[in-house]
């Protein structure tokens, strides 16, 4: 498997339907010509580099939301860690979850480690047409992230 994204600035987004940490059921396309949507794909529930990120965008959140914008962050854990991740830091954004990795895998954002496919990390702005706006593998600053939105 390649580094390389499967999809790139410009594409139109892959559509999905995936569940957050209530079991609610979100659709990619319940979104367009309405919101803005930010997908964060990230490698784990409570890990330190996932929480610095992760927080760094509730800090940010009142901007994010001005901007009808929506966030998620995606990953295969199931919605009991989800929802323990989310209380403890006091996320105002949903956590998907994405188990069998389908989603990431259709983002690029997926690598092999060892023997195992791994989440890699990934943040994804999708405008409200559903075109793909920005796409950054790594852990690109809020700033640089809301830059894109606006």
């Amino acid at each position: 498997m390649t580094n390389e994204p499967v999809i790139k600035v410009g594409d139109k987004a892959p559509q999905f339907t995936l569940e957050d940490q209530k079991g609610n059921t979100v659709k990619l396309k319940d979104f367009l010509d309405k919101k803005s949507v930010v997908l964060i794909f990230y490698p784990g529930d409570m890990t330190p580099g996932c929480t610095i990120q992760l927080c760094g965008i509730r800090d940010q959140w009142p901007k994010f939301d001005k901007n009808k914008t929506v966030v998620f962050g995606v990953n295969h854990a199931d919605a009991k860690s989800h929802d323990q991740f989310i209380k403890k830091y006091s996320f105002p954004f949903p956590l998907l979850v994405d188990v069998d990795k389908k989603v990431s895998k259709k983002y690029g954002a997926i690598k092999k480690l060892f023997s195992a496919m791994v989440i890699k990390r990934t943040v994804v702005i999708i405008d409200q047409k559903g075109i793909i706006t920005f796409y950054k593998h790594g852990m690109p600053k809020e700033a640089d992230i809301l830059k894109s939105i606006k």
